[in-house]
């Protein structure tokens, strides 16, 4: 319910804004609100020739192909003067992102049609850990823990190792992996549900968890920023895992209280120092790497792990080939069911994730965003928060939006500050301490026609709020 009631905001409030901006002549056109796309130059008015400045007019008159271009500087947006049709249309800036057609046309082709290639894969690979009895060993060894922290689920449920499996995957960076895992955790979890239309408290400690970001080896931003010229593109790894472990225990507390957990059980108190252990473990070992080890480790660790899942689950498949057997289907047949249930759950899940990223889109080239935006950093230089922090935040308000949004910002921030400073750096970790919230919640909770998500966009908004919180005083601290 209060997700449908952001979403209509969100959209109605846009529309509203563009038509305000079209009337009062504060913009333009709107035709690059729904037919644009990202890069696209920014139609802000139209004269006849003799109304322009003279020296432009002459200018015009002597290109061949009738285009002027003023100001032009690599790292600003050029304002271009284009003759055609007796007028001179000028233009200045870009698109940041796709307009609401294009939008609707990449989502289906650059996110679903991936997506879903992603969920047949991962989703094969499953039904054989179903079927070779895997996942309920796995299941049977971390019962204990997890019935702590999931009351209403029973010992040994198939469940917990789609889960595990989905926190292990975003722990290493694995994003094409963690979904699967996480819509087939999604899919488990709804069979316990009494109620199928209202999220149940497992759903929601499952969905919290996961949009908490828990993320050890932060491969893509580590790429990003060796690819943006930093001098140790890895820095920022141990603040990004400070930052998103802090999110994470946030959320389970927070989720916690509300479900009467008892935080007080054995069980619970050691996964969690086991946790803290690996992670402090793992931190020391690569911290006396020196920059090249790092860049090695960090860039090689994720792709074995999962090479090593995948093959671990089709060597073991194939060793208990008699359990196929007795199933009346071969190792082969059992990958193409499961890959024929991951199809069709990636068409399940398309029109929620059509729905929310359009209206993002309708958001963000409103101009409304830009305007909370601007509002948030004014408030914020007046209290006399740093600039290079103020500078940041546009990655931390989009990320809760969109991914892709935020990291348009990211590299932006980088290429306009540097990888290596403050903001650069913080930006940084704003991308890799938290998931996309409402794009988080349109996939897994429309994978399974949950329509009342109670409290937990709430919760998910207020550990992503802690989240840039938190990485505030990290970066600072660190850098």
């Amino acid at each position: 319910m209060v997700l449908s009631r952001f979403w209509l905001v969100i959209f109605i409030s846009s529309i509203l804004f563009v038509v305000i901006s079209l009337f009062s002549g504060s913009t333009y056109t709107i035709d690059y609100v729904l037919n644009g796309e990202k890069g696209d130059r920014i139609l802000v008015s139209e004269k006849y020739i003799d109304q322009v400045p003279a020296f432009i007019r002459d200018s015009i008159q002597l290109k061949a192909d009738k285009t002027m271009i003023v100001n032009r500087d690599l790292s600003n947006n050029d304002t271009t003067y284009v003759y055609k049709n007796q007028t001179v249309q000028i233009y200045s800036g870009v698109q940041k992102s796709d307009g609401l057609l294009a939008t609707c046309r990449s989502s289906l082709v650059d996110i679903i049609i991936p997506l879903i290639a992603y969920l047949a894969f991962f989703c094969g690979l499953m039904e054989l850990l179903i079927i070779s009895g895997v996942s309920g060993k796995l299941a049977k060894v971390l019962s204990p823990v997890f019935v702590k922290v999931f009351p209403s689920i029973p010992k040994n449920h198939p469940s917990i190792s789609y889960m595990t499996l989905n926190f292990a995957a975003n722990f290493l960076g694995l994003d094409s992996a963690a979904t699967p895992f996480g819509l087939k955790a999604m899919e488990s979890l709804q069979e316990l549900n009494p109620d199928k239309d209202t999220a149940s408290d497992a759903q929601i400690m499952f969905m919290c968890l996961h949009a908490s970001g828990l993320t050890l080896i932060a491969t893509s931003i580590i790429g990003y920023r060796a690819a943006a010229g930093s001098s140790n593109p890895a820095d920022v790894m141990l603040p990004c895992i400070i930052t998103s472990f802090i999110g994470t225990i946030a959320a389970f507390l927070i989720v916690g209280v509300k479900q009467k957990i008892n935080f007080k059980s054995a069980s619970l108190v050691i996964g969690l120092m086991t946790l803290i252990g690996a992670i402090v473990g793992l931190l020391m070992y690569v911290n006396h790497l020196d920059l090249i080890g790092k860049n090695y480790f960090t860039s090689n660790l994720s792709g074995l792990i999962l090479l090593a899942i995948i093959g671990f689950t089709l060597f073991y498949a194939f060793r208990q080939e008699k359990k196929f057997a007795e199933a009346k289907t071969t190792v082969f047949d059992s990958f193409v069911v499961g890959a024929n249930n991951g199809v069709k759950t990636g068409v399940t899940i398309f029109p929620y994730v059509l729905g929310m990223l359009a209206a993002i889109s309708l958001f963000r080239n409103s101009g409304l965003f830009d305007i909370i935006s601007d509002g948030i950093a004014f408030i914020f230089s007046n209290l006399g928060v740093n600039k290079q922090i103020i500078d940041a935040m546009p990655v931390a308000l989009l990320r809760p939006f969109s991914s892709a949004g935020s990291r348009g910002f990211l590299l932006d921030s980088m290429s306009t500050f540097g990888a290596d400073s403050l903001t650069g750096r913080l930006s940084s970790i704003f991308q890799c301490s938290a998931e996309s919230t409402f794009y988080v919640i349109a996939v897994y909770f429309g994978s399974v026609n949950i329509k009342n998500t109670r409290y937990a966009l709430g919760t998910m908004l207020l550990v992503d709020v802690i989240c840039v919180i938190t990485a505030i005083f990290v970066a600072t601290w660190f850098f």
